[in-house]
């Protein structure tokens, strides 16, 4: 379990007020599953809320005690039917450097935002464009002029 200075506490708690809870635990407890999905998250967003639906203060305690040992997290906070846990980011193993070398790059994006698009198209309708032919898509209807009527 990580201890928290007063100061890091006041801090997370903080940025927790806004945030809503992402795991639940419900009437069966803190199961496995529950367990790894609060892994999850902590991976995913680092400081998170977790819901325990029971009337127990003390059974929330332990709760929140397991948690924080079994995921090396740190407790917050716990308020009511609420727990706050933080945990740092873990950085994920690369399996091996040959799997890594081997996909392909992603070109980086060469769009405009939609701003610089709405600009554009407001400027250009500004300019006089010289008439030009248009082709069309379907046959058109050709007049003659040599007709025998």
């Amino acid at each position: 379990m990580i201890e928290l200075t007063p100061a890091q506490r006041r801090a997370f708690r903080a940025q927790a007020h806004h945030l809503h809870p992402v795991v639940s635990v419900a009437s069966n407890g803190l199961t496995p599953s529950v367990l790894k999905e609060i892994d999850h998250a902590l991976q995913a967003h680092e400081l998170i809320k977790v819901r325990v639906y029971g009337e127990d203060r003390l059974q929330r305690d332990t709760i929140m005690n397991t948690i924080c040992t079994e995921l090396a997290a740190a407790p917050v906070q716990h308020i009511g039917k609420t727990l706050v846990v933080w945990r740092e980011k873990q950085e994920k193993e690369a399996a091996s450097p040959a799997q890594a070398q081997a996909r392909p790059s992603k070109a980086p994006s060469k769009a405009k935002s939609a701003k610089a698009l709405s600009s554009n198209r407001g400027i250009a309708s500004l300019k006089k464009k010289p008439e030009t032919k248009k082709n069309f898509w379907f046959p058109t209807q050709v007049k003659r002029s040599d007709s025998g009527y």
